[in-house]
């Protein structure tokens, strides 16, 4: 039995207007909390299927609610709806229409599915309770989600439990991964000043070289992992930037070292937090230079709740076969701030297969990326069982 069998024919019966749904929204990508049109296109699709809809919320944020039945019972669906700052390499009708933005992580394609499953449960209403269809600006480093829940989410729209949904590259369309616990890591920027005493290239001895000790720092920087982090923990730190001076004989004044930091828990990211700024000011100190450290915690781990886990995958095993459906892949170091609504609400965050082949296969946050468009029902689907299984009548 293939997953188009499992699948309510709904799905696929609107499979063409999730696919205009969806390239629309590729073709007009916007930032984080810049994402009016793509709320609006939301609001109105959400109307018109009937759901009630709320705006404001962190800006942009769109959330709608769907109450059948007298159930209290509740459950909230979210995805994501920005683009990122990235010029599109891919020449297709539907590439971005909007210069150095493009949908590089498929939250077009996240968008669309909710709206799927919003418009199949609209029509269908074979549930007993309320549904909370959220709709979150600026996944992208700068914060959506806590912006929503600082706001009020989850007291505006209360939810028992909330879900989520990532495309993965590489993985087939019709698969499935679901992790019980960590699966994706928290994640820091930080931001380094070095500052020592600026003098001419060719009189080194009357100044203190802030390049030398930034440069001293960002290999230092590399013990932190190796030596101050648990072998059986996970973390990661990388310097991705090195910035000083503006002449070739001057020895620049201050320097500036940024990067970013991974680890899936607090505490290790505690241990980084407090190493990095122990190992910075030391070596500046050891050189006669001084430093500041600026570490910025942008995500908390993403950590789904067992028994929630263990509900998403019994509803994809049931949408395309227990061996499609991976329950133990491996951990991933980028970050998700859906980890601020899973601290407040038990849930899950999953991830569908995107496929394999150019541009599905491809890594997101490449230039050359699309979402797979086949992926559509069967994303839809998984939050309209998912609902229809939980709120039973």
């Amino acid at each position: 039995m293939t997953a188009r069998d499992r699948i309510d024919p709904h799905f696929y019966a609107f499979h063409k207007d999730m696919t205009e749904w969806r390239r629309d929204i590729h073709a007009h990508p916007e930032l984080g909390f810049q994402e009016t049109r793509t709320s609006d296109l939301v609001a109105a699709k959400l109307k018109s299927f009937g759901i009630h809809v709320h705006r404001g919320l962190a800006k942009t944020g769109v959330v709608g609610t769907l109450r059948v039945g007298t159930s209290p019972r509740t459950l909230g669906l979210r995805a994501d709806m920005d683009a990122l700052p990235i010029e599109e390499a891919n020449t297709f009708a539907h590439r971005s229409t909007h210069t150095g933005r493009m949908h590089a992580c498929g939250h077009d394609g996240h968008t669309t599915m909710l709206l799927g499953a919003a418009k199949y449960l609209a029509e269908t209403r074979n549930f007993d309770g309320t549904v909370h269809f959220i709709f979150q600006p600026a996944e992208e480093g700068l914060g959506g989600a806590k912006a929503m829940v600082d706001e009020g989410l989850f007291e505006k729209f209360p939810c028992e439990a909330i879900f989520g949904m990532h495309n993965r590259p590489s993985i087939p369309v019709g698969s499935f991964n679901v992790k019980s616990g960590p699966m994706m890591a928290g994640g820091a920027f930080f931001d380094i000043k070095v500052t020592g005493k600026g003098s001419h290239g060719a009189r080194p001895e009357t100044g203190v070289d802030s390049t030398l000790v930034a440069a001293h720092i960002a290999v230092a920087l590399q013990s932190i992992v190796s030596r101050n982090v648990r072998p059986i923990d996970t973390a990661v730190v990388s310097v991705t930037k090195i910035q000083a001076g503006d002449a070739y004989n001057v020895i620049p004044q201050t320097a500036h070292i940024g990067g970013t930091a991974r680890a899936f828990s607090k505490d290790v990211m505690a241990k980084l937090e407090s190493s990095m700024k122990r190992i910075a000011k030391g070596t500046a100190e050891a050189h006669g230079a001084t430093a500041e450290v600026d570490f910025r915690v942008l995500f908390n781990p993403t950590v789904n709740d067992p028994k929630e886990a263990e509900f998403a995958a019994r509803i994809c095993n049931d949408l395309v076969g227990e061996q499609n459906v991976n329950r133990n892949p491996d951990l991933v170091m980028g970050s998700e701030d859906f980890s601020y609504m899973l601290e407040r609400v038990p849930g899950c965050y999953i991830n569908i297969g995107n496929g394999p082949g150019e541009g599905h296969g491809c890594e997101v946050h490449n230039p050359g990326y699309d979402f797979n468009d086949d992926a559509l029902p069967l994303g839809a689907a998984f939050f309209g069982r998912l609902v229809e299984t939980r709120l039973k009548l």
